[in-house]
């Protein structure tokens, strides 16, 4: 569904927004997008486009093609809505999607996290979400080069 046509259709509910790669998804990427659907009625995941990915992560990233992490991810039950961004941070996104609340796992701190400052301005919340240690995509990587 088009963002805007989403946008429309969602006014009078409470949008959390998130963002990522989302490159190779896992038990820790799925914990934590149920955890921030717990924090409103709908969730809008921001993705980085390939391009995106290869200038954050290096040239052999992304592993699967954005339509592809698009696909996995709306076929997750706490997703709402997956939108494709091609810049480095999805701050223009989240102009657009004006979330109630903006989260991050929890290996970021909130001042770091990018649109906070927005967020905050227009009463809306800021969160780092839990971080389950030992689940990331470069383990998985890694995992599957050493055997």
């Amino acid at each position: 569904m088009d963002l805007n046509l989403f946008l429309k259709n969602a006014q009078d509910k409470k949008i959390v927004f998130t963002n990522g790669c989302f490159d190779i998804i896992h038990r820790g990427h799925v914990a934590y997008l149920m955890e921030a659907k717990k924090l409103g009625d709908l969730l809008v995941v921001g993705l980085n486009s390939d391009a995106s990915v290869k200038r954050l992560k290096g040239n052999d990233r992304p592993i699967n093609q954005e339509q592809d992490r698009k696909f996995v991810l709306e076929g997750l039950k706490a997703v709402d809505h997956v939108e494709i961004f091609s810049e480095d941070t999805p701050l223009e996104l989240i102009k657009k999607v004006k979330p109630s609340v903006l989260v991050k796992g929890g290996d970021w701190e909130i001042s770091q996290i990018v649109g906070s400052e927005e967020v905050l301005g227009w009463g809306g919340e800021v969160r780092s979400l839990s971080f389950i240690e030992g689940f990331s995509t470069t383990n998985t990587i890694e995992k599957i080069n050493q055997n």
